[in-house]
């Protein structure tokens, strides 16, 4: 009887495949010269990606052409891809160097420099209504592009997202795939660094950048 009721008692259901797992075997039949394989990673990873370079770029037709160059460096470079990360993380790698070139190329970093908020502090205060104000505002935007480009990622991405694109803490957070409270200590240290490193420049008056750092520290 007891065999019986085995034989009549479905069988289990087959385990999931671990994602890992698959992904894994996904890039291995792809570096391997399998396009059906990449072509199941680059429909897995389209998404996200391009998601995370038209936050960084704030701008969906630039992202556009950026995430097609992203997946055609990484197809070119997959050989490079070792696994010790994520093939995610290793995707957003590539994707954030090209667009440190979109940001050098296009990028409005006057804009950014308002939305840094230390326009008031700088010792050109007052060029707008100088015939030579547009040339200082591009040298500066410049400048602040060049040091943006000198930042670790995880503090570039904080800056872009928060000062930049000015996205909320939790939805930036989500993006990043990091809490809240981690983002903000990443775009507070990006933002001492950018100051820091415009007052050493001459960008900024160093007063007001001390007056900064009292503040955050209180």
């Amino acid at each position: 009887m007891g065999s019986l009721l085995q034989l009549l008692r479905p069988a289990p259901a087959p385990s999931a495949p671990d994602p890992e797992a698959r992904e894994a075997e996904l890039v291995a039949r792809a570096r391997g010269g399998d396009i059906e394989a990449w072509s199941r990673l680059y429909q897995e990873h389209f998404d996200r990606v391009f998601r995370h370079l038209a936050y960084l770029t704030g701008d969906t037709h630039a992202a556009e052409d950026l995430v097609q160059e992203t997946f055609a460096r990484a197809f070119v470079g997959l050989a490079q891809f070792e696994g010790r990360g994520s093939f995610a993380g290793w995707l957003r790698g590539i994707a954030v160097n090209i667009v440190r070139k979109h940001w050098r190329s296009r990028y409005r970093g006057d804009q950014a420099m308002d939305r840094l908020e230390v326009a008031s502090a700088e010792r050109s205060a007052g060029t707008d209504a100088d015939p030579e104000g547009a040339h200082l505002r591009q040298k500066r935007a410049e400048v602040l592009l060049a040091v943006l480009d000198t930042l670790p990622a995880p503090l570039r991405e904080a800056f872009v997202l928060c000062d930049l694109q000015e996205m909320p803490v939790q939805a930036a957070a989500a993006e990043l795939g990091v809490s809240p409270g981690n983002l903000r200590v990443r775009a507070t240290r990006a933002r001492a660094r950018i100051r820091g490193e415009l007052v050493r420049l001459g960008w900024l008056a160093e007063d007001s950048h001390a007056k900064e750092q009292d503040h955050a520290d209180a």
